[in-house]
């Protein structure tokens, strides 16, 4: 598999490749080629900062003699005000990559901010948060880095790296023993080492898979708090246990409190809304007395 750097730039080739295809005909159209301008990435919301190294890629590979500097690193909490960045250089590129570096920025930051909320929410009851697959297609790998920036853990990237059997392979494969040590038979025979999580509807579906053995983590879906408490009390620490299925910030610290060692949330990635940013030039910025983070 492609290295995470190197599934980024494909898709931020891609992203450009869709948004300035031939050429920015208005920037060619408006603004002299020689001309060099300042631009401030101002953040208008209050959030959680996430993208700024993907932009600086973004910026590097269609606007390459744009100085694109960073005042603010990713992770850092931000607000209103404050200027997080700073791009100089021939203007038409700056403007050319504005959108681009912008998108990235914004839904990064909104992930980001998402997490570290829920991270929040479980202070104290050791669980960790993880992300899911319910990802947009073609940006998992900005939006998974957008959930350790807040403070998650990644859930696995695709299907290639965990073995996860969920309701349908246990219903496919006619039990949940069957399923089980069919995955454990097929690491055997092929060689593999990966890790191996079981999702369980019931407690005798939990039961059973650890009667198979060889399991590393224990899917509780759709538990309520209680019954993922019962879940944890069995298991009494022989696997991991995560809870997963409706999970968002308004329940998140009850299966916290029931004892699981991670909770999953498509939440994370699917439901955030973008932290507000903009491009301003530097003239505009002159009179707004922006703050300068750090």
């Amino acid at each position: 598999m492609p290295t995470s750097e190197e599934q980024m730039d494909a898709a931020i080739a891609m992203a450009w490749q869709e948004d300035i295809g031939s050429g920015d005909v208005t920037s060619a159209a408006c603004i002299p080629s020689e001309a060099r301008e300042k631009a401030g990435f101002l953040i208008k919301g209050t959030g959680v900062i996430a993208g700024l190294e993907v932009a600086k890629r973004v910026f590097a590979y269609g606007a390459p003699e744009v100085d694109f500097s960073t005042v603010a690193s990713d992770g850092d909490h931000v607000e209103p005000g404050d200027i997080v960045a700073w791009a100089f250089g021939p203007a038409r590129q700056i403007l050319t990559a504005e959108r681009l570096a912008l998108n990235f920025m914004q839904r990064m930051s909104g992930i980001a901010t998402g997490t570290r909320r829920v991270v929040a929410l479980l202070q104290g009851t050791g669980t960790r948060v993880l992300d899911t697959r319910k990802t947009t297609p073609g940006l998992r790998v900005f939006e998974k880095a957008a959930v350790q920036i807040g403070g998650g853990v990644n859930h696995r990237m695709g299907l290639y790296d965990q073995i996860l059997i969920k309701d349908n392979h246990v219903d496919y494969a006619g039990s949940m023993s069957a399923a089980v040590q069919g995955a454990l038979d097929h690491l055997k025979t092929e060689g593999r080492k990966v890790p191996v999580v079981v999702e369980v509807r019931n407690l005798d579906e939990l039961k059973e898979a650890l009667t198979v053995g060889g399991v590393d983590r224990l899917l509780l879906d759709n538990f309520t708090p209680s019954q993922a408490a019962a879940a944890v009390d069995f298991v009494g620490g022989r696997v991991q246990t995560e809870a997963s299925g409706g999970l968002n910030p308004e329940n998140v610290r009850a299966y916290g409190e029931a004892g699981v060692d991670f909770v999953s949330l498509g939440w994370l990635t699917h439901s955030p809304m973008p932290l507000d940013i903009s491009l301003k030039s530097a003239a505009s910025l002159e009179g707004s007395n922006p703050k300068h983070h750090g």
